[in-house]
C-alpha cells in the first residue's frame, strides 16, 4: 500500500515541477535618444546550440519572430523593429528555403516618439520559435513592459 501511495504521489508531483523549456533569456529596456525619442530594446541571450528566427523568415520556412505592441495613445511607433545581431543564413532542406536565424544574442530595436513628454509604458508581446540541431520548440508568447521616464 505504501508503494502505491508513493507511486501516486510521484505521478502527481512530476507534472507540477515540469517547466516549459525556454532557451532565450529576455531583457527589456528603453534608451533615450533625444527629447521625446526612445529606442525600446528587446534583447535575447540565446543558450548555446539554440537559435531563433528573423522577422523576415520566408514563407514555407520556420515560424518568424513577431513583435506586437499594445496600443498607447501617448506613443508613436517609428517604423518596424530592427534586428541587431549576427544574421546567419543557410538553405534548410527540411523547409526547402533559405532560413534567417540568430544564435547567441539578438536585439530587436523599436524607435518610438512620445506625443507628449510624460511618463508612460510601452508594452506588448514577442512571439518566437527556437530550434537546435535536434528539435524545435513550439512558438511561445513572452509579454514585455518598459517604463519611459
Amino acid at each position: 500500500m505504501k508503494a502505491l501511495i508513493f507511486l501516486i504521489s510521484i505521478w502527481i508531483a512530476v507534472p507540477l515541477h515540469a517547466q516549459i523549456e525556454n532557451p532565450i533569456h529576455w531583457t527589456f529596456t528603453a534608451k533615450k535618444i533625444s527629447g521625446t525619442t526612445y529606442e525600446i530594446h528587446l534583447t535575447g541571450a540565446i543558450d548555446a546550440e539554440w537559435h531563433t528566427y528573423s522577422q523576415t523568415t520566408p514563407d514555407g520556412g520556420p515560424v518568424p519572430t513577431v513583435i506586437s505592441f499594445s496600443a498607447n495613445p501617448l506613443v508613436e511607433l517609428n517604423g518596424q523593429p530592427a534586428e541587431a545581431g549576427k544574421l546567419e543564413q543557410h538553405f534548410e532542406k527540411l523547409f526547402g528555403v533559405t532560413v534567417k536565424q540568430f544564435s547567441n544574442k539578438i536585439d530587436y530595436v523599436q524607435k518610438i516618439t512620445l506625443k507628449k513628454p510624460v511618463k508612460t509604458n510601452v508594452s506588448g508581446t514577442i512571439n518566437f520559435m527556437v530550434c537546435n540541431d535536434h528539435e524545435c520548440l513550439p512558438p511561445i508568447n513572452i509579454p514585455f513592459s518598459v517604463s519611459l521616464p
